[in-house]
């Protein structure tokens, strides 16, 4: 998975990266203090892969990672050639969803580019120069497609299809509320990679005093969910600077500082839930002596598919499943007790794997 953070300048982006990724970007009280895009992998918290590795006294445990993509802030103009982040944006059209930073604290201390906070304001002007980049992008293709439309059926298709997807962009409307004709209209428009086809999930950076309550006190977080539920959006609330103070703590710490603040999960953990969630994501387990791992699938994917990403021979031999719930393989203390229980299933092709299934495939190649 491959989550890409966009916002103003000055709004935590790189403070939220560097607590996330302990990257140690470098983050500082001016605009343009991202130049280059900061990539940064980090493994994804699943307390069932140690249980696991205990279990079976694993030689090697291997979580699910998330690729972080941190670019310039981005500013008014930016698709046209304003500040930094416009040449930056490539960077991102490769991502699985955006992660928008929004500033929801008032500190005279932290410069604000446009003068004030507003969030939705913010919001609407990042929303806006992806706008802006996408048309230009569908700009180039119909150049392209459109010289040969007249003669060409497929040519004049498409585009048809990208001259209706650029008017419902310039009404300011995102593309990942544009419905497609039919599916090779929507089979092209995946195709473009287009970044307001990305689902969001904005980040509402707040002060530490809001944590608490998850910012049901802060009037700025509210006006975000508000726009974010009527945009089948995610939210979670963070505070960037104080998730950059717990990424320095060892586990055992890190609990306890939580504890102590009364919050139940971290920034990084809440965020992983609400990816999972709007990209419709789960994982599978498999363990072993040599090794504990997780797999990061899309829910409803069938047990073949499932195996094709361990390894594609393992998709294309696939003969059978044997899969028990984790929970369960912990309750009886082994693979052979569960089975011995009856709690141990061979699944077939047909069979779409669970989130915390112990997986192990059989196949033949």
């Amino acid at each position: 998975m491959k989550l890409g953070i966009v916002g103003l300048p000055n709004v935590g982006k790189s403070t939220l990266f560097n607590s996330l990724t302990k990257a140690k970007a470098e983050s500082a009280n001016y605009p343009f203090c991202t130049i280059d895009p900061n990539i940064g992998i980090v493994p994804v918290p699943d307390f069932r892969l140690k249980l696991l590795t205990d279990l079976y006294h694993s030689q090697k445990t291997t979580p699910a990672v998330i690729e972080f993509v941190d670019i310039a802030g981005l500013v008014k103009g930016a698709s046209k050639g304003e500040g930094l982040g416009n040449q930056f944006l490539a960077n991102i059209r490769e991502v699985d969803a955006i992660v928008h930073v929004v500033r929801c604290f008032d500190d005279t201390n932290v410069i604000h580019v446009d003068g004030s906070v507003d969030p939705l304001r913010d919001i609407e002007t990042i929303d806006l120069e992806l706008i802006f980049s996408d048309i230009e992008l569908i700009e180039r293709r119909l150049a392209k497609s459109g010289k040969g439309a007249s003669s060409n059926k497929a040519l004049a298709k498409e585009a048809a299809v990208l001259k209706a997807l650029k008017a419902y962009l310039e009404e300011g409307r995102p593309a990942r509320s544009f419905s497609p004709e039919d599916d090779e209209a929507g089979a092209l428009i995946a195709s473009l990679n287009l970044l307001t086809a990305k689902p969001v999930i904005f980040a509402a950076n707040v002060g530490e005093e809001d944590l608490a309550d998850d910012g049901a006190s802060n009037e700025y977080v509210a006006r975000v969910q508000k726009l974010a539920s009527e945009n089948g959006s995610e939210v979670f609330v963070i505070c960037a600077q104080l998730e950059q103070e717990i990424a320095e703590l060892d586990e055992d710490e890190k609990k306890l500082f939580l504890e102590e603040l009364g919050l139940k999960e971290s920034g990084l953990e809440k965020l992983i839930a609400a990816s999972y969630r709007i990209l419709g994501l789960i994982s599978y387990l498999t363990a072993g002596e040599k090794e504990t791992r997780a797999w990061t699938i899309k829910a409803n994917t069938k047990a073949p598919q499932a195996a094709g990403k361990i390894h594609s021979d393992f998709e294309r031999g696939f003969i059978k499943a044997e899969v028990v719930n984790y929970q369960d393989l912990l309750d009886c203390g082994g693979y052979n007790a569960a089975r011995e229980k009856g709690l141990v299933r061979i699944e077939g092709k047909d069979y779409i794997v669970k989130d915390g299934d112990v997986v192990l495939f059989r196949f033949n190649v």
